[in-house]
């Protein structure tokens, strides 16, 4: 691919001139040690010495030049697999007028990075590209001035390439690197957003492919995840929980504790605070054992019921209900319409899971107490710790590593806590890492969901009254163990979002329906499981319930699902993705569920809309279900999402080949179970999720639009999979599936109501 820089003019043997915007920096190999990559004289000095966050308008946060004519950017979004520090690279070094390979980066740490919030809700390239982009500008203005009075030229007549200016003379070009004007010196200039930035038809590097930058050390077995850190005269610690978390509010409140029962393993130590407790050993199997062993009296709390009963009891708790969206008289209209279709449907609490539990390393011995942990936010993590240890949070380092994969607010504050608290009490360095049952039992789950949805359509195929109720239950940003070392009361607290509302955007916001209504039922966050954000938050759920609606509409007046929703599409960005994933798909047009198959096992396609925030997505199915055993399996997915301008299309395709995947595990096979004792579902025989083994084709389609803000793309297409499974599913079977995980004894319960009726 070409480096050269797309700008404005462009001379006669194709180099640029440098008339506009600014510059940050872009990305080559991601520097995993803790060097801030080749710069040794201002970046070493100035950064590092003292707690961040660094001034966020400063030029200086957000990038370095060195001598040899490279940059390192600073950015506040961490790489957790996605390649968003690729993305991020690419849009710095767009500005700079730099290559790929001149470009690099270094992990999140609070004395050095700036404070660009939690790496969530898909917000890596949509919030957080827009600052490194105008401080980029603003940098790339300085060095073209600086570069100007260096060869006594106006700033217009300069040209740029791979962070060469250069002027055209009589006597042929006479150039200047970055490197040679700024090298590891401070710009010492501010930004405000008015250095002109490229046009999107000034691109060269945003819009195109250049490989993930993390891929390599992750395929040679070099990159260092937060699992793989040791310290010199490190103890291994572990936390110390009942199996399986109780209802909120009762926490995991230690009525006793007998020391004396680990007291057989050599240098086992119980750790308290609050009623936190841990242990610690210099062997990590002694560590083990000693949290097995430690005998410990737990306090109960009220039954919890089950998994199968909780749905019933969201929707017969006193809830907070708000009108998402209420326009026109649904009421009214529900009585004019040809047909009405609707049902109730039940989502279940589906947990993180990651592949590895959640780790982290404290250590105690500097100046500050440095933390290495997989935190999607190392700011927010610094200030739980200072709250959690009642000390400043200038005393506190916290560093990225990268973990197992998240997607959500999994179990890494806990353990990033947890370490804290075992380091300071020992005044050594300890590495704290969950036990699978641990992870599992006491996650921050997905919140269950349950719903009511209606909709009436004319004789003639129009949409004409929509309505969803949704139940569900808040969440928390506190940690178990904040919760624990922070009380002896053994009462939970809730913080954060004390409620979850359904999302308009994913209940029928994308078809033209003048009669709408979308009301939100908040049940308190009392004696349910804990609750957090999980990727693409509850909107399969919505999209399960809702898409499936849309299809029973379209059978009802005997269209053909992707003609019907064309139809009512009321917005060109949705009938795009739509029109892109059935033609990735070779769609042919049919009424599902109108061809009788025999045989044991039976084939059918679905499609679906769906979206987690702004962006747009579509989705075709194609499964086949063995009406003997139940078992479903999704041979081929086909995705289509539009996300506004998409920095790096492979990116944005690896995203959505890993969300239509997890959609499926998800819709499947993944449910939290429990009783009236607790979470039951422990390990991965009673935590099933999809193996290897089992993952479908998968097929994406990125719908690039230059010209439009980009938008997320981490979660934006796994509603509109979990959905056209569903519809998928009717087409085969010719029954609707109201519940997931579409388990085997959940299908053939279906197909068992099917024969007998």
């Amino acid at each position: 691919m070409d480096d050269a820089v797309v700008s404005p003019n462009r001379s006669a043997d194709g180099a640029t001139f440098l008339s506009r915007r600014g510059l940050l920096k872009g990305g080559g190999a991601l520097v995993v040690g803790f060097a801030l990559a080749p710069a040794a004289g201002f970046a070493q000095a100035a950064r590092g010495v003292k707690a961040g966050p660094p001034d966020y308008h400063a030029v200086d946060t957000w990038l370095a030049i060195h001598a040899d004519n490279t940059a390192t950017v600073y950015t506040g979004k961490c790489e957790l697999g996605q390649g968003n520090q690729t993305g991020l690279l690419q849009v710095a070094a767009e500005e700079l007028d730099m290559g790929m390979h001149q470009v690099s980066t270094i992990r999140l740490d609070t004395n050095i990075t700036p404070d660009q919030q939690a790496t969530s809700s898909s917000s890596s390239i949509h919030r957080g590209a827009p600052a490194l982009r105008a401080a980029a500008a603003r940098a790339r203005m300085e060095l073209l001035a600086r570069a100007a009075a260096r060869l006594g030229v106006q700033p217009g007549s300069l040209e740029v390439r791979d962070g060469v200016v250069s002027v055209r003379g009589e006597n042929g070009f006479r150039k200047v690197t970055y490197g040679q004007l700024l090298g590891e010196k401070p710009f010492n200039v501010k930004y405000d957003g008015t250095a002109p930035v490229k046009a999107p038809n000034e691109y060269r590097l945003v819009g195109q492919r250049p490989a993930r930058v993390d891929i390599p050390e992750k395929v040679a077995g070099k990159y260092t995840l937060v699992q793989h850190h040791r310290a010199p005269g490190m103890l291994h610690g572990r936390v110390v929980l009942p199996r399986g978390q109780r209802g909120f509010g009762v926490g995991a409140k230690p009525v006793s504790v007998d020391e004396t029962s680990i007291a057989h393993i050599k240098g086992a130590q119980v750790i308290r605070k609050g009623d936190f407790v841990g242990v610690v050993a210099e062997r990590e199997w002694d560590a083990v054992k000693a949290a097995q062993a430690l005998k410990v009296v737990w306090r109960q709390g009220e039954p919890l019921g089950d998994h199968n009963s909780v749905h019933a009891r969201m929707r017969k708790d006193k809830t907070t209900d708000t009108l998402i969206a209420n326009v026109g008289d649904s009421a009214g209209m529900m009585q004019k319409a040809a047909f009405v279709r609707g049902s109730s449907y039940q989502c279940p609490y589906q947990s993180h899971a990651p592949f590895a539990p959640n780790c982290a390393l404290a250590d105690p011995t500097g100046e500050q107490l440095v933390i290495k942990s997989p935190t999607q936010d190392v700011y927010s993590s610094r200030k739980q710790v200072s709250e959690v240890l009642g000390i400043p949070e200038e005393k506190i380092r916290v560093q990225f590593f990268e973990g197992s994969g998240t997607f959500g607010r999994s179990c890494y504050e806990d353990a990033t806590q947890a370490a804290a608290i075992m380091a300071t009490q020992t005044g050594k360095p300890v590495r704290v890492q969950f036990m699978r049952w641990d992870e599992l039992g006491w996650d921050n789950y997905g919140p269950a969901h349950a719903a009511e949805v209606r909709a009436g359509v004319n004789a003639d195929g129009d949409i004409i009254a929509y309505e969803y109720d949704g139940w569900q239950h808040g969440w928390t940003v506190t940690s178990t163990v904040s919760d624990s070392a922070r009380t002896k009361a053994g009462v939970e607290r809730a913080s954060g979002s004390g409620s979850i509302t359904v999302n308009p955007i994913s209940t029928g916001s994308m078809y033209k329906i003048a009669d709408r209504r979308v009301t939100s039922h908040a049940a308190p966050m009392v004696n349910y499981l804990r609750g957090a954000a999980l990727r693409s938050p509850l909107d399969l759920s919505f999209a399960f319930a809702s898409e499936q609606t849309v299809d029973e509409l379209a059978v009802a007046v005997k269209m053909d699902p992707v003609a019907f929703r064309r139809r009512n599409i009321g917005d060109v960005r949705w009938l795009d993705v739509l029109d892109a994933a059935v033609k990735a798909a070779n769609w042919a047009p049919k009424v599902m569920g109108s061809e009788t198959q025999s045989g044991d096992v039976v084939r059918g396609r679905g499609v679906a809309l769906g979206t987690h925030h702004v962006s747009y997505g579509a989705a075709v199915a194609e499964i086949e279900v063995n009406r003997k055993t139940g078992v479903i399996v999704t041979k081929k997915l086909y995705g289509a999402m539009d996300c506004g301008l998409t920095v790096n299309p492979a990116l944005v395709e690896n995203q959505m080949v890993g969300q239509m995947i997890q959609s499926v595990s998800r819709v499947l096979k993944e449910e939290v179970t429990f009783d009236d004792n607790g979470v039951t579902s422990l390990d991965w025989s009673t935590y099933q999720v999809l193996r290897f083994a089992e993952h479908p084709e998968v097929t994406p389609v990125v719908v690039q639009r230059m010209n439009e803000p980009s938008t997320g793309a981490g979660e934006e297409v796994m509603g509109a999979t979990a959905a056209a499974i569903a519809n998928a599913f009717f087409d085969a079977t010719g029954v609707r599936m109201r519940q997931f995980p579409m388990t085997p004894e959940r299908v053939l319960k279906a197909l068992e109501g099917q024969q007998r009726t």
